[in-house]
């Protein structure tokens, strides 16, 4: 007679040890989504260091141009024997001067842009939808390929869509600015009809993507595509993780004109 209460007794501590199991594994997986978020804040707030410190670094460089300035005007009450010397040095520190001033602007302006870029796709940065850095001197936004595309295709997915779509509206603020779509794959080779190799793919996804991106509202004259194939990673494909990091999107944000020499400040040459 005892046995029935029992029974019902053991179904309720099985219940109630799955129900923990599955508490526990929640916060597991909540716990770990937390430490990357951590780690690309961090990631983020260290970029922002690095542009901070280049800017305080020159505008000490600015600082002690302008002492030296000020020391040559000093010097030049002096003789006039040495006034045709001074001229010359202080011509070419004031030249000095104004080219420092110059790249001060021109950094103060990257880093403006950086920021105002990151901020208009903070959502999509948190949720690691796409990231936005600095790679060899460009200001870059990243996106995964896998999020974008399936193996071996060029047709962009629903989830890609939406992402692109959300990255258009915020490059279209930048009317001022022109954008260069570049595709990377992994060093895993293909070779069918439409995609003899990964030049192809990747060309070819990058093309997708500029179209899709004119689709909704960015002007054609700002866009242009291209495709580095396997040719440019970012990590050693020595593991799947690595790959992954290697299969994507980056959308190169292109200079202006204003950030660049003058053809007067470039050096002769010969020939």
């Amino acid at each position: 007679m005892n046995r029935i209460p029992l029974l019902f007794l053991c179904a309720a501590c099985v219940s109630t040890g799955t129900h923990e199991k599955a508490i526990e594994d929640l916060n597991k997986q909540h716990q770990a989504q937390l430490d990357e978020e951590k780690a690309q804040l961090a990631d983020r707030q260290k970029k922002l260091e690095e542009t901070e410190a280049a800017r305080k670094d020159l505008e000490a460089k600015l600082a002690e141009a302008q002492k030296r300035s000020d020391e040559l005007n000093k010097l030049l009450q002096g003789t006039a024997a040495d006034k045709e010397k001074l001229d010359k040095l202080l011509a070419s520190s004031n030249q000095q001067l104004e080219e420092l001033a110059k790249q001060k602007a021109a950094a103060d302006a990257r880093a403006a842009t950086y920021k105002s870029l990151t901020d208009k796709l903070r959502s999509m940065i948190d949720s690691g939808k796409l990231s936005v850095k600095i790679r060899k001197g460009r200001m870059l936004i990243s996106l995964p390929n896998d999020v974008l595309f399936d193996s071996g295709s060029a047709t962009i997915k629903k989830a890609g869509q939406d992402a692109l779509a959300q990255v258009a509206q915020a490059l279209s603020e930048f009317s001022d600015r022109q954008f260069l779509v570049a595709g990377h794959t992994d060093d895993r080779a293909i070779h069918t009809a439409r995609f003899p190799s990964n030049w192809e793919l990747s060309t070819a996804r990058a093309v997708t993507v500029t179209r899709f991106l004119v689709s909704r509202g960015m002007k054609p004259e700002q866009l242009g595509a291209l495709g580095y194939g396997e040719f440019d990673p970012v990590v050693p494909n020595d593991s799947e993780e690595n790959r992954a990091l290697n299969r994507r999107i980056e959308i190169q944000l292109q200079p202006n004109l204003s950030e660049l020499p003058s053809m007067a400040d470039l050096p002769a040459t010969s020939g």
